[in-house]
């Protein structure tokens, strides 16, 4: 195993620890990324499996509040209402992810230049809904109708597409449908969990025959610098987004856009 593939496999578990919970598009980023190091992985998995280490990050920080959720689900028509909404808003993108699995992997996974048109587009979306003058409705995650989670769940549907973001696309949804920052930023934390997990264990089982001891070190390696980033991310960005809004995401956005097609124009 090369030193220069574990660096970039240490620099990419980064960038997608501090981007997953972000409306940047960590999936887009560490593609772009790769690119430009010319770090390739079997299947592309690498990108998809790493993200296991931003889940137990979330997992970590919330331990005690998901511990909670779960000893009162029996008695509680509260949690249980929580608990079927997060699981109603992940159902459209498990269907998606399934029947489109090959498409995304082989098709969108492998188009640099569209991954900076979205990054690009996504920012200006962004902006444009951080400045709208929104009324919201809801203010707390247990309290979101069932509908909402639905809709949201569609809404992160959009993140099939690398550069959309997970997080952006659920975010953006929520604030459009009546939620307030802080809480669409929690809904979507605790919406990761059950899409990334799930996007993990189908991705291993796709690829389950052609992985390698080198690739699982690989994997290995950025899944903990991913836990890492990721374990700080969340417990800043919900303090930082009811204060500062999204704005600085979509202007980064749109910089990391700009800077892709430059250089995919100077570099290839």
């Amino acid at each position: 195993m090369e030193e220069q593939t574990i660096v970039n496999a240490v620099i990419l578990g980064v960038v997608e620890g501090l981007t997953e919970f972000i409306p940047v598009s960590s999936t887009g980023h560490v593609l772009l990324l790769g690119h430009f190091l010319g770090f390739k992985s079997t299947g592309k998995t690498f990108e998809v499996l790493i993200q296991l280490g931003a889940i137990l990050a979330i997992l970590s920080v919330y331990f005690a509040r998901l511990w909670k959720l779960a000893i009162s689900l029996p008695s509680d028509p509260r949690s249980r209402h929580f608990v079927t909404g997060i699981l109603l808003a992940f159902l459209p993108a498990a269907v998606i992810g399934v029947m489109a699995h090959g498409f995304i992997k082989e098709v969108l996974f492998e188009s640099p230049a569209l991954i900076c048109s979205t990054l690009l587009i996504g920012g200006v979306i962004l902006l444009w809904i951080d400045r709208l003058p929104l009324q919201p409705r809801y203010h707390d995650v247990t309290d979101y109708p069932l509908s909402l989670c639905i809709k949201i769940g569609f809404c992160q549907c959009l993140a099939m597409v690398p550069g959309v973001s997970r997080s952006g696309s659920s975010i953006a949804g929520a604030l459009l449908l009546g939620a307030d920052k802080r809480s669409a930023a929690e809904f979507s934390f605790f919406l990761a969990m059950p899409t990334m997990a799930g996007a993990f264990v189908y991705d291993l089982y796709k690829n389950r025959d052609v992985l390698s001891a080198d690739d699982a070190t690989i994997i290995a390696i950025g899944f903990v610098t991913s836990f890492i980033a990721g374990f700080f991310v969340v417990k800043k960005l919900l303090d930082f987004v009811s204060k500062h809004g999204f704005s600085v995401f979509a202007w980064w956005r749109i910089a990391v856009g700009l800077a892709g097609f430059a250089g995919l124009y100077f570099v290839g």
